[in-house]
């Protein structure tokens, strides 16, 4: 069984795991299914908004797929919410995320 297989195995067990899901995205991006990777984490996006993480690797994910104006605003969706949670390192990162969009 491979490891996107457990880990939807897992996902099966318990739906609402955002850690899980968050997993599953990182998985298909890595065998390069970013369209796969953005469904995932979109769904995720849509359950659990305030999952942070999501929002660096979705934009990533935008930005490899050449669609930068919903990169733009996942990165500036995602430093709002990390900055109502008070998550200063991952605010840091989606501005440099956002910063380095913007010097293209």
């Amino acid at each position: 069984m491979s490891r996107l297989q457990q880990l939807q195995a897992f996902l099966a067990q318990d739906p609402n795991d955002s850690f899980t899901r968050y997993a599953i995205g990182l998985e298909y991006a890595k065998a390069q299914d970013y369209t796969a990777a953005i469904r995932t984490l979109e769904e995720l996006r849509t359950i659990d908004a305030d999952y942070v993480p999501t929002y660096l690797m979705l934009g990533g994910y935008y930005r490899e797929v050449n669609d930068t104006a919903n990169a733009e605003a996942i990165y500036k969706e995602g430093l709002l919410r990390a900055r109502k949670s008070s998550d200063l390192h991952a605010a840091s990162e989606l501005q440099a995320a956002l910063d380095e969009l913007d010097d293209q």
